[in-house]
């Protein structure tokens, strides 16, 4: 019988493994110049064109400085660029150049055989559904999260 119960296991492992990951990729992706969190970045960009530099830093969860800091090596460094948004005088839009697409398949690659080491022992069907299991973890989360961020009329508080 474990020690602890095992939603405190799950989780430490979710966060251990998230950490881990990261750390991973930061090994791999030296040998392409980039960091996990510019990786990142570029990633989101492929999925969502266009998006905000305040979408972009919700989305992968950072704060405004550092996710500036990271669209600016981006763009010295000729793989992402700045656009103004036409809507919004005040923001920036956020766009791939040419020169990320190649640079994206490399990833791509690198991720593939990156997620084959870590899925290793794990069988197709095994994969499928940690993949189903992590979405309804990601929907429970997402659900809680607007629940917390609706305004409480009837919080108590305690002085």
């Amino acid at each position: 019988m474990p020690k602890f119960p095992i939603e405190r296991e799950i989780a430490f492992a979710l966060k251990d493994v998230s950490r881990m990951l990261a750390t991973y990729a930061d090994q791999q992706g030296r040998d392409f110049g980039i960091s996990s969190a510019q990786w990142s970045v570029l990633v989101r960009l492929d999925r969502s064109e266009g998006l905000k530099q305040s979408e972009l830093a919700e989305l992968l969860d950072l704060q405004p400085i550092s996710l500036t800091r990271l669209l600016d090596r981006l763009a010295d460094n000729g793989l992402i660029e700045r656009r103004a948004d036409p809507n919004d005088r005040r923001a920036n839009r956020l766009y791939l150049t040419p020169a990320a697409r190649p640079m994206l398949e490399q990833l791509g690659e690198l991720s593939k055989r990156l997620m084959e080491t870590v899925l290793d022992g794990l069988g197709a069907e095994s994969r499928e559904r940690l993949a189903r299991d992590l979405n309804v973890l990601k929907d429970n989360l997402r659900a809680a999260i607007n629940r917390n961020a609706q305004p409480q009329t009837n919080k108590v508080l305690i002085s």
